[in-house]
C-alpha cells in the first residue's frame, strides 16, 4: 500500500506517495498530470524500486508556487527533494514535463552525482516544427498588444486585461494557456518557450527514451533528437501507443522499464 506524505519546500508542501521496495526511483509526471496518473507505473515496479512519486508543485495536492517559476526552478525543488530523502543515488522515471526537469537535472553536477538510471517517456523539451498557423497566430497576437505599449503602465495592464479576455485573443492561445491564469499560465510560458538543445551534450548518464508511436503532443522526431544529442541513450518505440504510453500498452511499457532497471 502506497503511504502519503508530504516535502516541505520554500514553506510549501510538495505531496508525495511511496511504495515499493529496492533502490529509490524518483518519478515525476507531466504537465496538467499529478501523481495518481503514474501510480500505475510505480506499483508495475513495486519488486524492485521503491517509488517515490511527486504531486509538482501546481499540480494535484501540491499548491502552486507563489510566483510564476521556471524549468530550473522545477529542477530545483526536485534536487531538494533527493538531497532531503536520500544518502546515495537515485533513478528517475519521468514523462512529458517531467522530461524538462530531468534534462536540467542531469546537465547539471548534482544530476552527474547523485541521478544513476533515467527512462524517459514522451519527453518534452525540444523546440517543436511549426505551422505556418502557429505563426500567423503568434505574429497577430504581437500586432494586437503592440497599440498598448504607448499606454502609461497604470492603464497598459487594465487594457490587457480586456483584450485577453476577448474572443478573438482565447482563439490565439493553446487550449492548456487558456485553461490556466495567475502564475502558473506564466509558468507555462516559460516553460514551453524554453528549448533544452543546450543541456544534452552536458548529459552522460544512462537514458532509455521510450516513446509512443502516436504521440502527438511530444512527435517521435522529439526522442529521436533527443537521442542523438545524448551519448549514452537509446530510443525504443512502442507501436499502436500515444502520449501516455504506460496506459495505453501497460504490459509493453512494464516489461521494458523492468528490464532497464534490472
Amino acid at each position: 500500500m502506497a503511504n502519503v506524505e508530504s516535502y516541505i519546500y520554500k514553506d510549501r508542501p510538495i505531496s508525495y506517495e511511496v511504495i515499493g521496495k529496492g533502490k529509490p526511483l524518483v518519478i515525476l509526471h507531466g504537465w496538467g498530470s499529478s501523481r495518481r496518473v503514474m501510480m500505475p507505473v510505480a506499483k508495475s515496479l513495486v519488486h524492485i524500486r521503491t517509488s517515490y512519486v511527486l504531486d509538482l508543485p501546481g499540480f494535484g495536492d501540491s499548491p502552486e508556487p507563489s510566483a510564476s517559476w521556471s524549468i530550473d526552478d522545477y529542477a530545483d525543488a526536485v534536487e531538494s527533494f533527493i538531497v532531503d530523502k536520500f544518502d546515495g543515488k537515485v533513478d528517475l522515471l519521468v514523462h512529458s514535463f517531467g522530461g524538462r526537469i530531468t534534462l536540467k537535472l542531469c546537465a547539471r553536477k548534482f544530476g552527474q552525482e547523485r541521478i544513476e538510471k533515467v527512462l524517459i517517456t514522451g519527453g518534452a523539451g525540444m523546440k517543436p516544427k511549426r505551422s505556418m498557423k502557429f505563426y500567423f497566430k503568434k505574429y497577430l497576437a504581437k500586432t494586437l498588444k503592440l497599440p498598448f505599449s504607448i499606454l502609461p503602465q497604470s492603464y497598459r495592464e487594465p487594457a490587457l486585461l480586456k483584450l485577453r479576455q476577448t474572443n478573438l485573443w482565447k482563439s490565439l492561445g493553446s487550449g492548456e494557456y487558456n485553461q490556466l491564469s495567475g502564475v502558473m499560465r506564466e509558468t507555462f510560458v516559460k516553460s514551453v518557450t524554453e528549448y533544452l538543445e543546450k543541456c544534452l551534450p552536458l548529459i552522460s548518464h544512462d537514458i532509455l527514451l521510450l516513446w509512443g508511436r502516436n504521440d502527438d503532443a511530444t512527435p517521435v522526431y522529439q526522442g529521436e533528437r533527443i537521442e542523438k544529442g545524448i551519448k549514452n541513450s537509446a530510443l525504443v518505440i512502442i507501436e499502436d501507443a500515444g502520449h501516455y504510453a504506460f496506459l495505453d500498452k501497460p504490459k509493453q511499457f512494464t516489461s521494458i522499464a523492468e528490464a532497464y532497471f534490472r
